[in-house]
C-alpha cells in the first residue's frame, strides 16, 4: 500500500503512471460504455448488462470491479432476500462520465462524416 502523503505526479505518457491504467480502464472496450450508461442513473447489473448491448457477463463484472476500484463506481448490496446489489457513479464518476457522454454525443453527431471519411478512404486502398 502507498503512503497517502506520497505525491503522484501524473502523466498519461509515462508508462507506469496511474493515470494511464484508470485511463485504460474508462476508455477501454466497455469502461466507457458502463460509465455512460450509469450516467443515466443506477442500474442492477442484468439491467446494466441489457442497457450495454453486446457485453458478456464476464466482462461487465470485470470492468465494473475495475471502475470500482479506481473509485468511479459505487456498488452497493442491499440486505434483501434475495441480495439487491445496485451499482452508480461516485461523484468522481459523474463527472468521468460527463465528459465521456459528451465524447459520445460529439461522435455520435458526427457520424455521417466519420462514415463518410472510411468510405473516402476505404476507396484509396
Amino acid at each position: 500500500m502507498t503512503d497517502p502523503d506520497d505525491d503522484l505526479i501524473p502523466s498519461v505518457f509515462a508508462r507506469d503512471c496511474l493515470s494511464r491504467d484508470v485511463l485504460g480502464d474508462v476508455t477501454g472496450r466497455w469502461g466507457g460504455l458502463a460509465l455512460a450508461a450509469l450516467h443515466d442513473g443506477s442500474f442492477r447489473f442484468n439491467a446494466l448488462r441489457r442497457k450495454v448491448d453486446g457485453v458478456s457477463e464476464k466482462m461487465l463484472a470485470q470492468t465494473l470491479q475495475a471502475l470500482e476500484r479506481d473509485g468511479l463506481v459505487r456498488r452497493e448490496v442491499q440486505t434483501t432476500i434475495p441480495p439487491r446489489v445496485e451499482y452508480s457513479l461516485t461523484e468522481l464518476g459523474e463527472r468521468v462520465a460527463a465528459k465521456f457522454v459528451e465524447l459520445i454525443e460529439l461522435v455520435e453527431g458526427e457520424i455521417n462524416t466519420m462514415r463518410a471519411a472510411q468510405e473516402a478512404y476505404d476507396e484509396l486502398r
